[in-house]
């Protein structure tokens, strides 16, 4: 029998967490979800904020998701892709890669604009408004958003919602059906992955659709790798000198990891 030949891809968390924390991220892709050819390594950035509350704290996630993925196609990665709605660092990783770099938000955008013809972002609290925000301006979505609804909740990187559902989802689904009713969207997205364990709940109880970004986002990766594209080097420069030693030493050996 041929041994199975596998992809590994490498999704990268952009804020510093634990091994516990890492495994629930890894919990967003479902049992047989993840292909038998394709391994999914999660990881998280070496350093920086803990809530990616501020422009501050997205500027230190650009820098380390950088640092944690620019070697990915030396060790063999397939594809990076960055498991956050902020999309941290991935212009600078299509820069140094060749192999395919998925920001979640961008590919969850793009796939609402495919389901209806506004969606709204249904999020935890009221500072995550300006991720939001700066990947719509930069794919220039902001005509197809209905609404952010926010339920004032500040998120927890390291439980996420475990221990919460009873609290939280009602709240959601409450921000849900105004965003639906009094909005007019006509797909809803998940504000964060570290809100995925709410996915169930909200597609099975809202009339239209609801995505959930980390498993798009691995659907995206999986669907360049068997196109065989990637992002274009005419867009997407590739510097005339790297400086990687510059991030000498934010990347220890026995660095946190899930794989799938």
């Amino acid at each position: 029998m041929t041994k199975l030949s596998q992809k590994r891809i490498k999704m990268i968390v952009p804020v510093p967490v634990p091994d516990a924390a890492l495994a629930s991220f890894a919990a967003q892709l479902p049992t047989g979800f993840v292909r038998p050819d394709i391994v999914v390594d999660f990881a998280c950035a070496p350093r920086g904020g803990a809530t990616l509350d501020s422009y501050y704290e997205g500027t230190l996630a650009d820098a380390f998701c950088l640092a944690a993925g620019m070697a990915a196609e030396e060790e063999g990665y397939a594809a990076v892709c960055i498991n956050s709605m902020s999309d941290s660092g991935v212009a600078a990783l299509r820069s140094c890669l060749s192999i395919p770099v998925i920001g979640t938000a961008q590919a969850t955008y793009l796939l609402a604009c495919q389901l209806g013809s506004k969606f709204s972002i249904i999020s935890m609290w009221d500072r995550w408004r300006w991720l939001y925000e700066k990947v719509l301006g930069e794919q220039r979505l902001d005509h197809r958003l209905a609404s952010i609804r926010s339920i004032g909740v500040r998120p927890d990187a390291a439980a996420l919602l475990n221990g919460k559902e009873d609290e939280i989802f009602p709240l959601l689904e409450t921000a849900a059906r105004r965003a639906i009713e009094e909005d007019g969207a006509n797909v809803l997205i998940l504000g964060s992955t570290t809100m995925h364990q709410s996915y169930e709940f909200l597609a099975k109880t809202m009339p239209v659709p609801v995505l959930n970004p980390g498993m798009i986002a691995y659907k995206a990766c999986e669907m360049l790798l068997d196109l065989g594209l990637s992002h274009s080097k005419s867009s997407y420069y590739s510097p005339e000198k790297r400086s990687d030693h510059a991030f000498a030493g934010l990347l220890p050996s026995g660095a946190s990891e899930e794989k799938l």
